[in-house]
């Protein structure tokens, strides 16, 4: 009986050309490319620059808007109207405040020899303003 030769396992699979192998051990195949990643952090950079950059608001104004209406509704006796004038003006005021408490929180933090925000600073940060520049519910 004569000798056949049998089939390789990896028979079906592409190979490059001669000349061309790749790098590593040779029996392996190509495998697609990884996506590019950014360095950790260089992404955040990137985002703090472009919101430091723009004046448009940052909440989006529709569930603002149903924020306040819910939050008078609780108050007042019977349903409250807002213009849409009203709705603005509070919006930039309040993203203003918060801004503004962020950055003291962020100072609290630095102070602290740390580059992330806690709760702790925020806290802080609300207790040095004293309780009408931090809204302090006492």
């Amino acid at each position: 009986m004569a000798r056949v030769k049998q089939k390789s396992p990896h028979s079906g699979k592409k190979t490059l050309p001669k000349g061309r192998a790749q790098r590593g051990s040779p029996s392996k195949v190509a495998s697609p490319r990884k996506p590019h990643r950014f360095r950790p952090g260089t992404v955040a950079l990137r985002e703090i620059r472009r919101y430091q950059r723009s004046t448009d608001l940052l909440i989006r104004k529709l569930p603002f808007a149903r924020l306040c209406r819910e939050i008078t509704n609780t108050f007042a006796p019977e349903p409250f109207r807002w213009t849409a004038e009203a709705l603005l003006a509070i919006q930039e005021a309040a993203e203003d405040f918060m801004v503004h408490l962020l950055e003291d929180c962020n100072l609290c933090a630095i102070h602290a020899k740390r580059v992330t925000i806690m709760p702790k600073d925020l806290q802080l940060a609300r207790r040095i303003r004293g309780p009408m520049a931090g809204v302090a519910s006492n």
